[in-house]
C-alpha cells in the first residue's frame, strides 16, 4: 500500500518563500519520504531543486538561500505511478511553446497510458514515468488565452485523482479534481498572502490561518490580484478519500471541518461497542492506532497504557516500498514495553490491516513480551479492494481481507480475538455524509471506471 503525496503552495511577496515551503514540506513529510522538491518563481524564471530521501537529506541552507522569489510550490513523494528515480521526484518542471510551470502532484491519474499514447504521437518527449508530467505536459498543448483556461481544458481529459499545486513565474495555482479524492486547503498568511497545502497542519506551521477546502472541480489562483476562483468542470459527486481519516492525515489536522485526532477517538469508542472483550489493558500501535486505542479505553474503563515504544528515527513502515525492507523497519520501529503488558490481557489497537504481516509480526512480539492474550481492534473496516487512486493496493491478492475471512485473519494473525470497525461506526465517528466519501477500498464502489489491468508501474511498461 503505498501513502499519499504532500503539496504546498506559496504566494507571499516580501516573504522567504522557500524557507516557508521547506517548513510547510516538513509537516506533510508523513504523507511521502521518498522524494521531495521547491519551486521558487521570481516573476520571470523558475528555479526547482530537488532529489531523493528525506527533506532535510535533500535541502542545505545554501540551497535554500538559492531560491531566491515571491512564490513556490513544494513536494514530498510517496511514489504514486512511476518508481522511485530521481526523474519522478516532484515538482515537475515543463516547458513548451512558450509554457513555464512546475507541478506537484497528489493522486493517481488511472487514464495515464492513454495520455502518454495521445502526447507521444504529438511529437512530445516524456522524460518521466510519473503520470504527474503527463498533467504538466497537457495543459501546455492546451489552446487558451491564459494560464487558466489551459488547465481547465487540461481537467476535462484526465480520469482519477490529483491534488495540484501549480507554478508559473509570476503566480501559485491549485487544483483539485471534479470528486476531490485527495485533500487540497486554502490558507492566508499576514492578512494578504496565501498558502496551498495538503493539510491545515502545514498551514499551522507557517503560521497561516485556515481559510476554506478547494472546492471539487475548482482553479484557484494567487497572484498579484489576490485570489481568484474558477470553477472548471462540474462535479458529479463528493468522493473524498475516507482513509484520509483512519490513517494519511495528521491527528492535529483539520478535514471538511472534523478534527482528526478526535474523530479517531470516535472511532475506539465506537469499535468498543461494536467489539467489547474483557482485558487489563490498552494499547495501541503508534501512532496512528494511539487516538482509537484512547477512546477505546474511555469507553471500556480499561486503562490505557503505552505498550509499544516507536524509534522516532525510523519512518512509517507503511510506505517503505519493498516488503522485505518493511519487515526490517517493523524491527527497528517498534519495541514492547515488558511492564505493560507481561501477564495482561492486553488489547491491541491499530488503524487497518493490510496484508496482515505487520500485525502478526507485532502480536509475536506482544506474546514474547509476557502477555497473556492479545485482542485485536481495528477502527476501520476490512480493507479489501485495491485503491486506484493514490494507494499503491493495485493487486488485490496483496490485500489479506480479500481472500481470508475474519476469523481466517485473526488465526493467520494469531491474535486471540479480532474485531473490526463497521463502515457504519466509522461513517458515525467523522461525523460526515457516507455519500461524501470514497470507500472504495472497503466496498469495491468506485467513484468512476477503472480501466482494466491499471497498476502502479504501468508508464514504465510503454
Amino acid at each position: 500500500m503505498k501513502e499519499s503525496c504532500g503539496v504546498f503552495g506559496i504566494y507571499a511577496p516580501g516573504e522567504d518563500v522557500a524557507r516557508l515551503t521547506y517548513f510547510g514540506l516538513f509537516a506533510l513529510q508523513h504523507r511521502g519520504q521518498e522524494a521531495g522538491g521547491i519551486a521558487v518563481a521570481n516573476g520571470e524564471r523558475i528555479f526547482l531543486q530537488k532529489g531523493l530521501g528525506l527533506l532535510n537529506n535533500i535541502f542545505t541552507e545554501e540551497m535554500l538561500q538559492s531560491l531566491e522569489g515571491h512564490c513556490a510550490i513544494g513536494h514530498t513523494r510517496y511514489s504514486t505511478t512511476g518508481s522511485n528515480i530521481i526523474l519522478n521526484a516532484q515538482p515537475i518542471f515543463i516547458s513548451h511553446k512558450g509554457v513555464k510551470l512546475a507541478l506537484a502532484h497528489n493522486g493517481n491519474i488511472t487514464n495515464s497510458l492513454f495520455l502518454s499514447a495521445q502526447l507521444t504521437d504529438l511529437g512530445l518527449t516524456i522524460n518521466s514515468t510519473s503520470d504527474s508530467e503527463l498533467i504538466g505536459l497537457l495543459i501546455a498543448i492546451q489552446d487558451g488565452e491564459d494560464i487558466v483556461e489551459k488547465i481547465a481544458k487540461a481537467m476535462k481529459s484526465l480520469k482519477g485523482a490529483y491534488s495540484l499545486t501549480i507554478l508559473t513565474p509570476d503566480k501559485v495555482i491549485a487544483v483539485r479534481d471534479p470528486y476531490g479524492i485527495r485533500p487540497l486547503c486554502i490558507g492566508k498568511l499576514n492578512g494578504d498572502k496565501w498558502v496551498f497545502a495538503s493539510e491545515s497542519c502545514a498551514l499551522s506551521l507557517v503560521e497561516a490561518s485556515f481559510v476554506r477546502e478547494v472546492e471539487p472541480g475548482e482553479i484557484v489562483v494567487a497572484g498579484e490580484e489576490g485570489l481568484k476562483s474558477y470553477k472548471a468542470i462540474p462535479s458529479p459527486r463528493k468522493a473524498f478519500c475516507i482513509f484520509e481519516f483512519i490513517y494519511f492525515a495528521r491527528p492535529d489536522s483539520y478535514i471538511e471541518g472534523v478534527n482528526i485526532h478526535l474523530a479517531r477517538r470516535r472511532m475506539g469508542r465506537i469499535l468498543f461497542e461494536e467489539g467489547a472483550v474483557e482485558a487489563d489493558v490498552v494499547i495501541g500501535v503508534p501512532d496512528t492506532g494511539t487516538a482509537a486505542a484512547i477512546g477505546f479505553s474511555e469507553a471500556s474503563g480499561i486503562p490505557y497504557g503505552e505498550g509499544l515504544l516507536k524509534n522516532k528515527y525510523i519512518g512509517r513502515t507503511f510506505i517503505l516500498p519493498d516488503q522485505r525492507i518493511r519487515d526490517v523497519g517493523i524491527k527497528l520501529k517498534l519495541t514492547p514495553i515488558v511492564e505493560t503488558i507481561k501477564n495482561k490481557r492486553v488489547v491491541l489497537v491499530d488503524d487497518s490491516i493490510v496484508r496482515g504481516t505487520t500485525t502478526g509480526k507485532i502480536i509475536r512480539m506482544l506474546f514474547e513480551a509476557g502477555a497473556k492474550e492479545v485482542h485485536v481492534r481495528i477502527s476501520s473496516p476490512p480493507i479489501a479492494y485495491p485503491c486506484f487512486f493514490g494507494i499503491d493496493t493495485a493487486v488485490r491478492s496483496e490485500l489479506i481481507a480479500s481472500r481470508l475471512s475474519v476469523e481466517e485473519i485473526r488465526d493467520y494473525i494469531g491474535a486471540t480475538s479480532l474485531k473490526y470497525l463497521s463502515l457504519e461506526g466509522l461513517i458515525r465517528a467523522i461525523g460526515l455524509p457516507k455519500e461524501n466519501f470514497c470507500t472504495a477500498c472497503l466496498t469495491g464502489e468506485y467513484p468512476e471506471e477503472i480501466p482494466e489491468h491499471f497498476h502502479k508501474l504501468l508508464l514504465e511498461q510503454r
